[in-house]
C-alpha cells in the first residue's frame, strides 16, 4: 500500500466516524428542527474529508494535477454552500410547520380562544 493509500484509508474512516456520530444523534434527537440543524458534521466535515481523499489518491496515482486540486475546492466549495443554503430553508420550513407564533394565532382567533397566552408572549 503507498503512503497516499494510507492517508485516503484514514481520511476516510475519520469522515466515516463523523457520519456515524451525526446518525446517532439523528436518532436521539427530540424534534424535526433540531434534526436538520445535526447535518453539519456530515456536510461540513465528512463529504470534503471524502472529496480530499480521492485527491490524496488521485495525486499519489499521476502527480500533482491542478485541475484536480481546482475541482476538489470546487466540489468543497459546492456542497458547503448547497449544504448552509438548504439546511437554511429546511430549518425556515420545519421552523413553519412547528412553532405557533403567539400574536398572529391570537390576531387571527379572536373569536375562539385556542391560543392561550400571557401578555408578556405577545
Amino acid at each position: 500500500m503507498a503512503i497516499s493509500e494510507i492517508i485516503a484509508s484514514v481520511l476516510l474512516i475519520i469522515a466515516t466516524l463523523l457520519v456515524v456520530a451525526t446518525v446517532v444523534s439523528l436518532w436521539r434527537a427530540p424534534d424535526a428542527l433540531t434534526r436538520a440543524n445535526l447535518l453539519g458534521p456530515t456536510v461540513g466535515l465528512a463529504v470534503p474529508l471524502i472529496i480530499v481523499a480521492k485527491l490524496v489518491v488521485d495525486f499519489g496515482r499521476d502527480g500533482f494535477s491542478l485541475w484536480l486540486l481546482i475541482q476538489a475546492l470546487i466540489a468543497c466549495f459546492g456542497v458547503w454552500i448547497i449544504g448552509s443554503v438548504g439546511s437554511f430553508y429546511l430549518g425556515r420550513s420545519i421552523y413553519g410547520v412547528t412553532v405557533t407564533d403567539v400574536k398572529h394565532a391570537k390576531h387571527t382567533n379572536k373569536e375562539v380562544q385556542t391560543v392561550q397566552a400571557e401578555e408578556d408572549d405577545i
